[in-house]
């Protein structure tokens, strides 16, 4: 959905992009990779809002890189 800006499973391409946010306490739509506020990982969301169907993307290298640093057997 965020590359081809279609819904995978209906079609649609009425879509809604929610930014992932890191708010206080490390609330929002997060992953964390550490113990600071630092060291959360925004997760961004595509949500078709034709038949509810979502993805979750990891938008920046820096994030990535976290992750594969804290969860990479």
């Amino acid at each position: 959905m965020k590359n081809t800006k279609t819904c995978p499973k209906c079609g649609s391409r009425d879509l809604a992009h929610v930014p992932g946010e890191i708010g206080a306490h490390g609330v929002g739509n997060n992953i964390r990779t550490g113990f600071t506020i630092f060291s959360m990982v925004k997760v961004t969301r595509f949500v078709c809002l034709y038949c509810g169907f979502s993805e979750e993307w990891i938008e920046s290298r820096e994030d990535l890189d976290k992750i594969r640093e804290k969860f990479k057997g």
